[in-house]
């Protein structure tokens, strides 16, 4: 049965004539505007149950989209299941506003509107979609450090509407780290790092929830900060920390986004030994132990390009949500070196080191 296929104008006159009419975008997509007296079913769940929508098999019905490919295939699944009068808006939604037709905003609590606004661009994504945008949602995020590293990994996993940010730094804010710390601001200098990014998180994405901690990670408490956390982003300036926190991360199972830069270079990895003994390494792996100071100088004194640290922490961000969302190859068993006055990236295999004494199979 061949499917009819009508101007907007022409559904219009069907659906006052009373016709059915169905937009079958997902509800993401309705959200911003749709055709005036459309029932809101998305295609999947039209095509699922028909009979639960449209229990009258020789009704007239009539389906928009947003362009007009979907709703053909909809109408074909409805005939192909016994309905005999089905049609579809050639244009969809985009032709319908072009020629003046009226449009509505399904009526919304102020809660769904906001998430599914704010979201629109994911909920987009088949690789997220609503089902990963509520996973980030219920996450739990450990950022160690709300510094060059940590602020923009935060401030983009905020915007991403990761649910808890668990934010961990003992400094101050000072002129010094605005060059480069995007969280923070002039008038916030002297104020506790935890707390001036607490403010820039909830300025940007209120409906995330920030757990400012000024503290410094120790081996005393490591474990604590690391409890109920689903990923960890290691935004330390220091060897210290970034031992003691590869060592809780593989002993709890959490894995680690590991970034360093100075002057223009830059690194990103993720250690995952502690779900992947013997697969993933971790890194001591590749540090076993602190090189010398004067092989590895600090950028306090050897000083960093302030744009680097961005490009570092967006890439831990990245990272972060793939794990979460369960989506691409991650960063674990590869080295990510960039230089920014070249503009390369280069990659080196990390292999996990089978004496290790932290994640090597024998030591756990």
């Amino acid at each position: 049965m061949q499917i009819h296929r009508l101007t907007p104008a022409q559904a219009r006159a069907r659906q006052a004539a009373g016709a059915v009419l169905i937009d079958v975008r997902e509800e993401h997509e309705r959200a911003g505007g749709q055709a005036e007296g459309a029932l809101g079913i998305a295609r999947a769940t039209l095509e699922a149950n028909p009979a639960a929508h449209l229990p009258d098999r020789a009704g007239d019905v009539v389906l928009i989209c947003q362009s007009g490919g979907r709703s053909l295939a909809a109408a074909q699944a409805l005939v192909a299941a016994g309905y005999l009068q089905v049609a579809s808006v050639e244009g969809g939604t985009t032709r319908w506003a072009e020629d003046g037709l009226p449009l509505v905003k399904p009526v919304l609590d102020a809660e769904r509107a906001d998430f599914l606004e704010r979201y629109s661009r994911h909920l987009r994504l088949p690789e997220v979609g609503e089902a990963g945008q509520q996973r980030l949602r219920a996450a739990r995020v450990l950022v160690v450090g709300a510094g060059g590293l940590g602020s923009p990994a935060a401030f983009y996993l905020a915007a991403a509407g990761v649910g808890t940010l668990r934010i961990v730094d003992d400094d101050h804010v000072e002129l010094s780290n605005l060059q480069r710390q995007i969280l923070h601001t002039q008038a916030r200098i002297g104020q506790p790092k935890v707390a001036s990014a607490e403010r820039a998180l909830g300025a940007l994405n209120p409906q995330v929830r920030v757990e400012a901690i000024a503290e410094r990670v120790t081996t005393g408490n490591a474990r604590r900060l690391l409890q109920g956390v689903d990923v960890v982003i290691d935004g330390a300036d220091n060897f210290a920390t970034r031992y003691v926190l590869n060592d809780a991360c593989v002993e709890l199972g959490k894995p680690l986004i590991y970034g360093a830069v100075l002057q223009f270079q830059g690194q990103v990895s993720v250690f995952d030994a502690g779900r992947r003994r013997g697969q993933a390494p971790c890194y001591r792996c590749l540090f076993p132990a602190p090189p010398p100071p004067e092989l590895a100088p600090n950028c306090a004194d050897a000083g960093v390009l302030g744009v680097l640290p961005g490009v570092i922490g967006l890439l831990q961000a990245t990272e972060a949500i793939k794990l979460l969302l369960g989506i691409g190859q991650s960063l674990a068993g590869r080295l990510l070196n960039f230089d920014a006055l070249a503009m390369h990236f280069h990659q080196m295999r990390l292999d996990p080191d089978p004496s290790c004494p932290v994640c090597a199979p024998a030591s756990g």
